[in-house]
């Protein structure tokens, strides 16, 4: 593949990818024109479009610690607690441009978990994954492809092990084990960026048995090879995709990743794209790793998408004449507050990040975990104080049609004034913004995406060191 600089350069690398992608029970010829889709490419297209700006080169870019080139950071691997920190500020300035999810993070995070993990295998098991994987880092670093990070499986029964289901094909698996590579079945599911990415990087989803050794599996696929099959989630309000307007909320970027299930119907891998292939032991060790870092991120880009809607929030009580009211103010405030408070936790975990065996840099864990948590709750809540301040308007608006209507558009224009000099049109939009930004599909994505609250609790008790605090306690009253 050719070398993607622009995003045009990137938009053009889907119209020739051909990959197999269903929407509705439909293929999709064109991701890149396709209504529902097409914000989504948008939104992704933003992480090329400004590591080109200069001013935001240092945030956007690193020079590669492979090649000594200039890279776009979404390829990068940490090499210091500055690149983590500057990781969660790219992710919170993309989220200021874009209001939404641009989709890069996973398969970045995906990248940095199996190097770490690849390296360490190596050690244990006196493999080669770490070169293999390596060479192909130095191909993504050079072509700039956009990666899934594909961590989770359909899993089916979820109280049986992936041993154990009725259907070995709810968790990703070896199949076939050849002189020249592997050949793997299953799916991914809930795949962010997956129908307008290049390639995925498969990790295993859970910690497994030694004799599930099948499932002990992490390697590259391109998203165009034979038996690869994604179809695309269906979102809330997804019509609104297709009238292209107003009432879509936010139509040139979307709403959230546009997520898929990425199917593998007997695929074949190649050796040097495989990087995990029956250490079970090993599996547990690249899902954390993976989850911290992913975790790490939602200070930032939930941060940034928390600026905008708290910004829209804003003008939806001046274009309405509340926002001189004290309790506006102090929702706002409060708002404000619980967006820094979640970007507050990013930074913690960047600062107090470690090198790890492997020479990269590695958030900490126990942060990266609160900071995650704090998010499944804080954003629920800056969602509920807009729902407050925009009022009952923000279900009950007329169609943009209503407002184009040659028979009714006076009318929606009248009865929908706000303050004296604001364009109806204008009160609309940003009312719509919000409903997209506040509901359905983006709050359970800010409570499941990066893991479910469950998990980051089980990672405290792992992580929390209770009975070094119990002893604190006992030493400070004299209890032996």
């Amino acid at each position: 593949m050719n070398r993607i600089v622009t995003a045009e350069d990137y938009i053009q690398s889907l119209r020739e990818q051909h990959h197999i992608v269903y929407y509705n029970g439909r293929r999709v010829d064109d991701v890149t024109e396709h209504p529902a889709l097409r914000p989504h490419v948008n939104a992704a297209a933003m992480t090329y479009e400004l590591a080109q700006r200069p001013e935001h080169e240092d945030l956007m870019t690193a020079v590669s610690h492979l090649t000594g080139k200039r890279i776009n950071r979404f390829t990068h691997i940490h090499q210091s607690v500055e690149d983590l920190i500057k990781k969660v500020q790219m992710l919170r300035l993309i989220a200021h441009e874009t209001g939404t999810c641009f989709q890069r993070c996973v398969g970045f995070d995906g990248l940095n978990a199996v190097y770490m993990t690849s390296y360490d295998t190596d050690q244990k098991h006196k493999t080669e994954y770490f070169k293999r994987f390596c060479d192909y880092l130095r191909y993504v670093q050079e072509t700039n492809i956009m990666l899934v990070g594909g961590m989770t499986d359909p899993k089916g029964d979820r109280s049986l092990p992936p041993g154990r289901q009725p259907d070995p094909d709810l968790f990703t698996h070896v199949v076939e084990t050849r002189s020249d590579g592997i050949v793997i079945r299953g799916a991914k599911a809930h795949q962010t960026g997956a129908v307008n990415s290049h390639e995925i990087l498969i990790m295993p989803t859970q910690a497994l048995r030694p004799e599930e050794k099948d499932y002990a599996l992490s390697c590259a696929v391109p998203l165009n090879a034979p038996g690869v099959v994604l179809i695309f989630g269906r979102q809330t309000n997804e019509e609104r995709k297709f009238e292209g307007g107003i009432d879509a909320g936010n139509p040139r970027y979307g709403l959230v990743g546009g997520e898929a299930l990425v199917i593998f119907q007997d695929v074949f891998v190649p050796w040097e794209r495989v990087f995990m292939c029956g250490e079970t032991d090993m599996a547990s060790i690249l899902v954390e790793r993976f989850a911290t870092l992913h975790r790490q991120n939602y200070g930032g880009c939930k941060g940034g998408v928390s600026d905008v809607l708290v910004g829209a929030t804003a003008l939806a009580a001046e274009f309405q004449g509340t926002a001189g009211a004290s309790h506006i103010k102090e929702k706002l405030a409060e708002m404000m507050h619980l967006a820094e408070t979640i970007w507050s936790g990013s930074v913690a975990c960047s600062a107090m990040g470690s090198r790890t065996p492997s020479g990269a840099y590695y958030p900490d864990p126990l942060l990266a975990n609160t900071t995650k948590h704090n998010v499944t709750r804080h954003i629920y809540e800056i969602a509920r104080l807009a729902h407050d301040v925009a009022g009952g308007i923000l279900a009950t608006m007329p169609f943009e049609g209503d407002l184009r209507s040659s028979e009714v558009g006076h009318l929606v224009r009248k009865y929908l004034a706000g303050a004296e000099g604001v364009p109806v049109e204008a009160r609309i939009k940003i009312l719509r913004l919000i409903e997209n930004m506040s509901g359905g599909t983006a709050l359970v994505e800010s409570m499941h995406g990066a893991g479910s609250p469950q998990t980051q609790k089980v990672m405290y008790a792992r992580l929390g060191n209770l009975e070094q605090k119990k002893r604190w306690a006992r030493k400070i009253v004299e209890i032996e």
